[in-house]
């Protein structure tokens, strides 16, 4: 990687305070058009919008997703302004580049009965049920990220009140965890929890059998095996919890601005997703059920 993009990393981490998985993004897309400025022998201060065009066509070609394709682009857009205030380059040459269209999709989301079969498949009988149990049933009560969860800190959580406090990247919400998530999360910290830690000063709510904190990469591999006994067959992901937990609140008369505070949304546009995804399955319903549909 040249010195150049590393200067604009570290420009996104120390300046914009992004994610470190936001950084790994924009870091991915601009070792992909290194490659490719340099496979075609242009330097960064000599690329022009066709050059940028012929990059995000490259892409296409190699079969990556559009949403891929977007997303260099807007890496792009921000290394060349970056440039720009370095007075590297005089004009942004991304600019005025075109990405392919996405087609928004709605997002997929389990029924009722598939959450009821997913949450009941952590027996709790041992650590590790335990421990499972209260992390989907966290994910499904609260709609917060897989990242926010194994983030959490046993102090983060308020059995007697009910909830817990998250505070993701700066942005702190509390968010109810309602009587059944009380309970498993009470168990667990109460029976489990004790026996996986081994040192005093792990803070950590969620641990491993190693007793340490819990991965993103690890919960994922016991949801997938979770949804398999569950007999779910479409794939699904820690986000689908999130997915469902805002469209069965709006299905049941939660309004929009209360999901979006729960969720952590900045932007109303993110959460009105769900209304169109209610909508749509009403629609489905109506007409399977209705006589004159």
């Amino acid at each position: 990687m040249s010195d150049l993009v590393k200067d604009f990393i570290r420009y996104l981490d120390k300046e914009k305070k992004l994610t470190k998985n936001t950084l790994a993004s924009y870091e991915h897309d601009m070792q992909l058009f290194l490659a490719f400025t340099e496979k075609n022998a242009v330097s960064f201060a000599d690329v022009s919008t066709s050059t940028i065009q012929n990059f995000l066509q490259t892409l296409q070609k190699k079969g990556r997703a559009n949403t891929t394709i977007s997303r260099c682009l807007a890496t792009l857009k921000n290394f060349y302004a970056f440039m720009m205030q370095k007075n590297l380059v005089e004009t942004n040459p991304a600019e005025n580049a075109k990405a392919p269209k996405i087609k928004k999709k709605l997002p997929y989301i389990l029924t009722p009965d598939e959450i009821e079969h997913l949450l009941e498949q952590p027996v709790a009988t041992d650590l590790k049920g335990f421990r499972d149990k209260a992390m989907l049933e966290l994910l499904y009560a609260t709609g917060i990220r897989v990242t926010e969860m194994v983030e959490l800190n046993l102090e983060d959580v308020n059995l007697d009140m009910g909830f817990i406090h998250c505070n993701h990247d700066g942005h702190e919400r509390i968010i109810p965890i309602g009587k059944i998530c009380t309970g498993a999360l009470t168990d667990y910290i109460k029976t489990a929890r004790p026996l996986l830690i081994k040192t005093k000063e792990e803070k950590a709510l969620f641990l491993n059998l190693l007793g340490q904190r819990m991965s993103r990469q690890g919960f994922w591999k016991l949801l997938k095996q979770y949804a398999a006994s569950a007999g779910i067959k479409s794939p699904i992901t820690p986000h689908t919890l999130r997915h469902s937990f805002a469209a069965h609140l709006l299905e049941n008369g939660a309004d929009l601005r209360s999901i979006q505070s729960m969720l952590g949304h900045a932007d109303i546009s993110s959460t009105q997703v769900y209304a169109r995804l209610v909508g749509s399955r009403l629609k489905d319903v109506y007409k399977k059920a209705h006589p004159r549909a």
